[in-house]
């Protein structure tokens, strides 16, 4: 058993990031869950049932302080993981993209990442063995298939893999581990809106279930890399 962990998951009102927090809660972590939707947050933290515990933190990650992060996070010593699970999906034909639809799917899917990083450094370097999970995509790996309108989407994806390779160099010698899983099709609100007449073969619980257990154990075999964890794309 896994001596119980401080974590922080991000996007954890829905999907992926909240069966991710849900079972994270359950084998007995602590985890603060960041998202928009309070009342999501607030059912999530009502289906914990075992020994851990889930706080809701009400924030905007397309646009969010620092200042409002110490409000939540000022007394919290160290955080042994971080899983950048936020996403936001663009499904438009290339020639039509406006710059500000660019800023926001970069401003979550990536720039929001790099301010989290930067903001929790402090407090991972304080724990023993820290680790950050990014969540990514496989339509964000080279030489995977792509999809067309999923142009700006896929690309800040693909920034986040790179992010993780160099953040794994930059942070070596203070004992954090950094990772990136690029999902392929989960069944989300976010894969229904990209592709609204396919029905994935895996269930977000199912996927939540297993970066659980990656963001508890996988640093101790792997660092810096994107690991691909599919069964379908899309």
């Amino acid at each position: 058993m896994t001596s119980p962990l401080i974590c922080v998951v991000t996007g954890a009102s829905s999907g992926v990031g909240f069966y991710t927090a849900l079972n994270l809660a359950n084998q007995g972590h602590t985890v603060y869950a960041l998202a928009r939707r309070e009342n999501k947050l607030n059912e999530l933290a009502s289906r914990v049932s075992g020994s851990g515990k889930i706080y809701p933190v009400i924030l905007d990650l397309e646009d969010f302080t620092t200042e409002q992060l110490e409000k939540v996070f000022r007394h919290v010593t160290h955080v042994d993981r971080l899983v950048n699970n936020s996403g936001k999906l663009l499904n438009k034909k290339f020639l039509e993209i406006t710059e500000d639809e660019i800023d926001s799917v970069f401003n979550l899917n990536y720039k929001a990442v790099i301010k989290l990083i930067q903001y929790f450094h402090p407090k991972m370097v304080q724990a023993p063995n820290a680790h950050i999970v990014n969540i990514g995509s496989v339509g964000g790996v080279t030489g995977s298939v792509k999809f067309s309108g999923l142009s700006i989407y896929s690309s800040s994806k693909g920034a986040l893999s790179i992010l993780t390779e160099c953040l794994a160099e930059d942070f070596r010698e203070d004992n954090i581990q950094v990772n990136c899983l690029a999902l392929g099709s989960v069944n989300t609100e976010m894969l229904r809106s990209a592709f609204p007449d396919f029905q994935s073969p895996t269930n977000p619980d199912e996927i939540g279930k297993y970066i659980a257990n990656f963001v508890i154990s996988g640093n101790s075999v792997i660092n810096g890399l994107t690991q691909l964890v599919s069964v379908s794309n899309p």
